[in-house]
């Protein structure tokens, strides 16, 4: 009896806070940045959140307008990376349809590089604004660290289950 009423207590508390939970927010990558200047706001990530040197991976990067940022229908832009100073790669400017642009780009090198993005003739006022972003990158030896972790973590819940759920079933069945 004691097993059914807590099963359905359970229950009950499962299902009255689906209404609590009505909206939901995803998390903002580790490797993405956002800058506002001259009216407009730009974001930049990287799909995966890090990037594996000579692999490739997603660039993608969002254009708005104003404090509510209403997306953009067209923007051009160019952008320059930098690693420990130096230029190392350019992606000429280009125009974009809408306010999303998302490429394929393979890092060379591991740490972390300067990405400056250039947006031309923003708001019809002739110029370049110049956004300027830290992303970093990882070492093939990064999924080896977080793969151990995970295990760490898995084989350390599966421990405390191991140990305490039997206790919690004779506590329950007495």
């Amino acid at each position: 009896m004691a097993k059914k009423r807590s099963v359905f207590l359970i229950l009950i508390l499962i299902f009255s806070s689906v209404a609590v939970f009505d909206e939901a927010y995803a998390h903002s990558m580790f490797n993405s940045a956002e800058q506002f200047e001259a009216g407009y706001r730009v974001q930049v990530a990287t799909s995966p959140e890090f990037p594996q040197i000579g692999k490739p991976s997603q660039f993608l990067v969002k254009v708005t307008e104003g404090f509510d940022y209403k997306e953009v229908d067209r923007f051009t832009i160019g952008i320059r990376i930098f690693f420990n100073g130096q230029q190392v790669d350019t992606i000429p400017p280009k125009s974009i349809e809408g306010s999303h642009w998302d490429f394929d780009y393979v890092w060379r090198q591991q740490g972390n590089h300067i990405v400056k993005i250039d947006l031309y003739d923003v708001g019809g006022e002739e110029g370049i604004v110049t956004y300027t972003f830290n992303m970093g990158t990882q070492s093939p030896f990064g999924v080896i660290f977080f793969s151990a972790i995970i295990v760490g973590a898995l084989v350390f819940t599966g421990t405390m289950i191991y140990i305490y759920l039997p206790k919690i079933f004779k506590k329950s069945k007495l």
